[in-house]
């Protein structure tokens, strides 16, 4: 094994493959720390604690998932549906650059993902371009989190 693989973040990153696939038993709840801080381009305010930004995570799935049928492709097709382009992991971080398509807006974006030695999410930003593509996902956050409030989790800030 060499020194690059032996970095947490590669098995983290796997995992986190798997669940975009629907391969991951347990989902989020297997990847995320039970203090993760999510980092939202639409709330000013970061969110603790892996209930909240589960909330967030599967609200962003709905959202960003773009226009074709299938939105958890770990590549990007051309097709309008979500896919990271650039993958960057060293240590205990990961920089995944997305692309997909919203409403046809075109929506660019970075997942900025920090690991434990263990291989849990300690902290996830999302980072989105152009100012068109944060104002849509603004709009489509926000009915999303609407539609899953029933199962949020108490204190959740929205």
């Amino acid at each position: 094994m060499t020194a690059a693989t032996a970095d947490p973040i590669h098995d983290c990153m796997d995992r986190w493959y798997r669940h975009l696939r629907g391969d991951l038993p347990g989902g989020l709840d297997t990847l995320l720390h039970d203090d993760v801080i999510f980092l939202s381009p639409i709330v000013f305010t970061p969110q603790v604690g892996k209930d909240i930004t589960t909330l967030y995570l599967t609200a962003a799935g709905g959202a960003l998932g773009g226009d074709a049928d299938t939105a958890t492709s770990a590549s990007a097709s051309g097709s309008g549906e979500f896919g990271y382009t650039k993958t960057i992991l060293q240590g205990h971080h990961a920089m995944l650059e997305f692309e997909t398509t919203v409403e046809g807006k075109y929506v660019n974006g970075v997942d900025i993902i920090t690991c434990d030695d263990d291989g849990m999410i300690t902290e996830f930003k999302v980072m989105i371009r152009p100012l068109q593509a944060v104002n849509l996902v603004h709009a489509q956050m926000q009915a999303m989190l609407e539609r899953l409030a029933g199962a949020a989790p108490d204190g959740a800030q929205r």
